[in-house]
């Protein structure tokens, strides 16, 4: 499996490996491609995410990412780096406070914010901001594999 340079390598941590207060952040630029290709992905073709023309007439003036589009680069952090490959998410809640425009550069940050042991879960605070803004927040449940347990499958790239 090929690995993007511009992405960063994955970490895989298991629960014993967790901590409140750990963070993992990934910085993204959205671009045009991105959004036509979550559009053509999802089927979801609004023309406020496609139509510089129709984007000019709206509160925006100009053409906006997807929400859900920015709140997939949280599971790319989760499934990538905290807590990374072998995590599974169980739910996630979403606050929508600002647009995100095609250039911006969304900079995500997911921060352990509880530890349950009994379930082998985590709580994860999670932000994304433009410049210092925050654009969507919320919480993400996740079960994070054991050490002692199973274990996860053996990544080999």
């Amino acid at each position: 499996m090929d690995t993007p340079s511009n992405l960063p390598p994955l970490r895989t941590l298991f629960f014993e490996d967790l901590s409140v207060g750990m963070t993992e952040t990934l910085e993204k630029t959205v671009a045009s491609s991105d959004v036509v290709g979550f559009a053509q992905l999802t089927g979801d073709r609004n023309p406020i995410h496609l139509s510089e023309h129709f984007a000019a007439r709206t509160s925006f003036g100009k053409r906006i990412a997807h929400g859900l589009y920015t709140a997939s680069l949280i599971s790319a952090v989760l499934g990538t780096r905290l807590p990374g490959p072998g995590a599974i998410y169980i739910s996630q809640t979403l606050n929508f406070r600002a647009p995100v425009k095609i250039g911006d550069t969304v900079t995500v940050t997911v921060t352990v914010a509880e530890l349950m042991p009994e379930k082998s879960r985590a709580r994860l605070s999670c932000v994304c901001a433009v410049s210092g803004e925050t654009v969507l927040d919320g919480e993400a449940l996740v079960k994070v594999p054991k050490e002692t347990g199973k274990g996860r499958p053996v990544l080999r790239l």
